[in-house]
């Protein structure tokens, strides 16, 4: 045995025989019925119920032991974001101006000024084109994008146009934009757009706790988001969307987690623990963090996203986003002990484009083996973003048992012994 693979049977010998921690029933109910009550308000951004929730979070940190994040304090890493709301636009496609019920804009910018096509990528969505799949490509797409949406996709594009007149949260102020044009003209031979934005600057919070280990430049990542979409229309009588799966079940597994490990012997590589905001309104909260850690020293991102329910047709897979972009989930199966019941497999909702929607995308983009780990059944679960989201719809001991798992997977990585292998950022878009 040469001296690294030493090194690193010692490493996982002596977290292997520490006395085991427990992972129990009533502490995830804890916490769990805490994050999701009512008085939480839904855990919308900018309200007294998601400061609520990271007060608790942050004093559940504490109690484990955490350390804080380098450069910080406290376990509150506060950053601003600044929102965009309309003051004024004008369209013209052509020579002929476009009419605003015909326009929906999405931008980075506090005024942006196109006057031809040499300023713009011209993207034509024909009428038998996905206008759902190829808008959400282009979210996610740099710099400035035309979009001209033939008008079959009208109720579609309504959809968007107002999703989009909502002011528009975001890190950076020189970003992309995105102007989408309602119109069967395929062919621009003259533009303008003048578009003027209010600016408001708002402060947001993720919170983040430690573990040092003997490698501090090697950082295994724990994470969930904390917010939800908060108060919205009632549904007999019941406006409060408590959002217990969504992602309460998450954050509820970084905290059993952090004192999961906590109780262990210290690991090898240093852990960090982190419940994001603002995933529900764009991801800025884990945007803001993959800006503050190295992407070459984070081996592995571990992100929890609604485990509360077991899936309809396999209860006992726990799935993962990009399953094929690393062997990430084959490093948790291998982890697993063979009696455990659960298995580690791969996101069976691919046309979803989830491996892209949540906060895990934001570290898979800089190379970061970022995963996210769920049960539940998107193409059937009838509380996801709904007042029913509350934890009587929860499986509490199904809850405890994925992330006692979760917690096994992801030994061999914690320990040293195994090395997710890395996401090819050039086959993301």
């Amino acid at each position: 045995m040469n001296y690294r693979n030493l090194l690193v049977f010692a490493a996982f010998l002596t977290l292997a025989c520490a006395p085991e921690p427990e992972i129990t029933s009533a502490e995830v109910e804890r916490v769990l019925s805490t994050l999701s009550a009512d008085s939480m308000q839904g855990r919308d951004i900018f309200t007294p119920g998601i400061a609520m929730a990271e007060a608790f979070i942050q004093s559940e940190f504490a109690d484990i032991g955490l350390e804080t994040l380098d450069g910080l304090d406290s376990y509150a890493q506060r950053f601003p974001v600044y929102s965009l709301a309309a003051e004024s636009q004008r369209v013209e496609l052509n020579g002929r101006a476009v009419a605003e019920d015909r326009i929906a804009a999405s931008v980075s910018q506090e005024s942006i000024r196109w006057t031809s096509t040499d300023d713009v990528n011209v993207v034509v969505v024909g009428p038998d084109h996905d206008l759902r799949e190829q808008f959400s490509s282009l979210r996610r797409q740099d710099g400035n994008s035309l979009v001209l949406v033939h008008d079959n996709h009208e109720q579609f594009f309504n959809n968007v146009r107002m999703f989009m007149s909502r002011p528009r949260y975001t890190l950076d102020l020189e970003g992309s934009n995105m102007v989408m044009i309602l119109t069967r003209q395929t062919d621009v031979t003259s533009l303008t757009v003048e578009m003027d934005y209010a600016r408001t600057t708002a402060e947001l919070t993720n919170v983040v706790g430690v573990i040092p280990g003997r490698r501090s430049d090697e950082v295994v990542l724990f994470s969930a988001h904390h917010d939800h979409v908060g108060i919205g229309r009632p549904v007999d009588g019941d406006s409060i969307y408590n959002g217990a799966n969504d992602d309460a079940s998450g954050t509820t597994a970084v905290i059993a987690l952090a004192r999961y490990f906590k109780q262990l012997r210290q690991p090898e590589r240093t852990l960090v623990f982190a419940t994001f905001t603002a995933e529900e309104r764009g991801g800025f909260g884990s945007q803001y963090l993959s800006r503050q850690m190295d992407p070459d020293q984070t081996v592995a991102m571990f992100n929890i996203e609604m485990i509360g329910k077991p899936g309809a047709e396999n209860p006992n897979l726990i799935w993962i986003t990009g399953f094929d972009e690393t062997d990430f989930g084959e490093i948790l199966q291998q982890g697993l002990v063979e009696d455990s019941g659960y298995t580690f497999g791969a996101d069976p909702y691919p046309d979803q484009d989830l491996f892209y929607r949540s906060d895990n995308a934001a570290f898979a983009r800089l190379g970061v083996p970022a995963h996210s780990i769920s049960t539940t059944s998107m193409d059937s679960d009838e509380d996801y973003h709904q007042a029913s989201d509350e934890i009587e719809t929860l499986d509490i001991d199904h809850m405890t048992m994925t992330v006692k798992a979760i917690a096994l997977g992801a030994m061999p990585i914690v320990s040293g012994e195994a090395t997710p292998t890395r996401v090819n950022p050039s086959g993301l878009n």
